[in-house]
């Protein structure tokens, strides 16, 4: 929330870094339209997600801005305290900080004097910075322009195609090739099987048939032993009887 922000990049006056109070920055932040920002970040303070609240990393916390001084003459314990707000030095500017999570537009409040010796550290005789490596980041472009299609080699094509690999325990051929024997056995289990599949119904009725003999034989001997059962004399009509 920089709507009220009356420039970018914020540059504020020297007295910035010898300000002491926590109150005061807060009054330098409202003069200027920053807090709002600050205000924000403290609204979004909440109890993180997962086992991250165990391991000392209880709350998050959106960023706010930040203050870039030249010199510590007391803004570093004026600022720390309020929510979202982080503290750099010139000579030890941080991308991390500049722009976290690879975000630009992070609104970033300039002490004069830390303004100024920029021009000191990343001049000539200071700090280089690195040069762009490409002048044209469109990858697609570059590979699919004229100039390079007409020097890279076409696109090798195979006119053989890889055989099939086949399995064994299913494919007879496959078979054949790894354990003839194997598969001679297999072919002539296949046709037993075929062979039995076409004798069932001839199999099936000799079965019945031993059935039925097997019971007509043993319904003979109950009758044989319920007539032998019974009570009486069996020479009670002498030996002679038909």
């Amino acid at each position: 929330k920089v709507d009220d922000v009356p420039e970018i990049p914020l540059v504020l006056d020297n007295a910035l870094e010898s300000t002491k109070k926590t109150s005061a920055a807060k009054d330098i932040l409202a003069a200027v339209g920053a807090l709002e920002d600050v205000e924000k970040a403290g609204d979004s303070k909440k109890i993180r997600a997962g086992k991250g609240k165990m391991r000392n990393r209880r709350y998050t916390l959106r960023r706010g801005p930040l203050v870039v001084y030249s010199s510590n003459d007391g803004v570093e314990q004026a600022f720390r305290n309020l929510p979202g707000v982080e503290l750099c030095c010139v000579d030890r500017l941080n991308l991390l900080q500049l722009a976290p999570g690879g975000h630009m537009g992070r609104l970033c409040i300039w002490s004069q004097s830390a303004i100024d010796s920029l021009d000191s550290i990343y001049g000539e005789d200071g700090k280089r910075i690195p040069d762009q490596l490409m002048t044209n980041a469109d990858l697609a472009r570059i590979i699919n322009s004229d100039e390079v299609q007409s020097v890279v080699n076409p696109a090798k094509r195979s006119e053989k195609k890889p055989l099939r690999k086949k399995n064994p325990i299913k494919s007879i051929k496959a078979l054949q090739r790894l354990d003839p024997y194997a598969a001679a056995a297999r072919r002539s289990e296949t046709r037993a099987m075929e062979a039995r599949v076409g004798k069932k119904e001839e199999t099936l009725a000799r079965r019945r048939e031993k059935a039925k003999a097997k019971k007509a034989f043993k319904a003979q001997g109950k009758a044989f032993y319920e007539q032998v059962s019974k009570q009486g004399s069996v020479c009670e009509d002498g030996f002679n009887q038909p």
